[in-house]
């Protein structure tokens, strides 16, 4: 399976592919203004690539439940001066979370190989763009947006739902002229969905492979993990992530967008260990 990353084709069939989280914003759920100056989220970010990131996800606005929209222009401002600086100190692949396409345009611009947008590219500004430039995309299902999302998430089927949303959303994108490689699907884990909606999807991850594309999982420090475990402190701890990052790369995950970078990457080398031995 191969990922079409700003036009370089790149083998993820194996899995476990670690993507570090670089949050510059000041009211992020799990470490919000920690990584506010240019200084310390570059800092990070290189730590994150020395423990064995292989992308970095620098993110400019929170998209925890509740958090308010932020405007683009100070999402620019909070993240381009870190694309920048990143650009001309590390190769590894850089990422923008971001649903704005003015975001993404000067991301692009800056050095950015990959788009991940929580809004699935619903901005058709934002489709454009992407085709246009050829990055690698990554396409997440969330019902409602941020500030509302867990009001009341309500679905008939969820798996079923989210699986539909992503073959609309191919058929939509193949349409406008993406290549299909540059597609990677996340369910969203904890976008507008409850506990079960949550467990359910990971418990069939496999089915929202749709077209053969790989998928992104994010339930890093969720408060999922600390609702099974009745501890929010448990929930945030490195191994409850690592459990459920390994769960993931067992049923069907490429990706995994995590914090704590190196204990899954410890936690991965343990299965891909064993994995080597298994009969064909």
């Amino acid at each position: 399976m191969d990922w079409l990353v700003r036009h370089k084709e790149w083998d993820i069939s194996a899995g476990g592919i670690l993507m570090g989280i670089v949050n510059v914003t000041p009211d992020s759920f799990s470490d919000g203004g920690r990584f506010m100056s240019v200084e310390n989220a570059v800092t990070h970010a290189l730590s994150l690539i020395n423990e064995g990131a292989q992308i970095i996800d620098i993110g400019g606005e929170s998209t925890r439940p509740g958090a308010e929209e932020v405007s683009a222009e100070e999402e620019i401002r909070r993240v381009l001066p870190v694309i920048r600086e990143l650009r001309q100190q590390t190769d590894v692949y850089l990422s923008i979370d971001t649903r704005h396409s003015e975001v993404a345009e000067a991301a692009l611009n800056a050095g950015v190989d990959i788009v991940n947008d929580i809004s699935g590219l619903s901005d058709v500004k934002m489709r454009e763009l992407c085709v246009s430039s050829g990055c690698a995309v990554v396409i997440m299902h969330m019902q409602g947006k941020p500030e509302t999302m867990q009001v009341a998430p309500s679905y008939v089927d969820v798996v079923r739902e989210v699986q539909g949303y992503f073959e609309k959303k191919y058929s939509q994108l193949i349409l406008m002229g993406m290549n299909p490689k540059q597609i990677c699907w996340d369910p969203g884990i904890g976008f507008g969905k409850t506990l079960e909606h949550n467990l359910m999807l990971l418990a069939n991850m496999k089915k929202l492979q749709v077209a053969d594309r790989p998928i992104l999982l994010g339930l890093s420090r969720k408060r999922m993990l600390a609702t099974i475990l009745h501890s929010q402190d448990a929930g945030k701890s490195a191994l409850s992530t690592a459990t459920m990052t390994v769960y993931g790369h067992l049923h069907g995950v490429h990706i995994h967008r995590v914090h704590d970078v190196r204990e899954c990457r410890q936690a991965l080398q343990l299965i891909n260990a064993v994995e080597k031995y298994e009969e064909v």
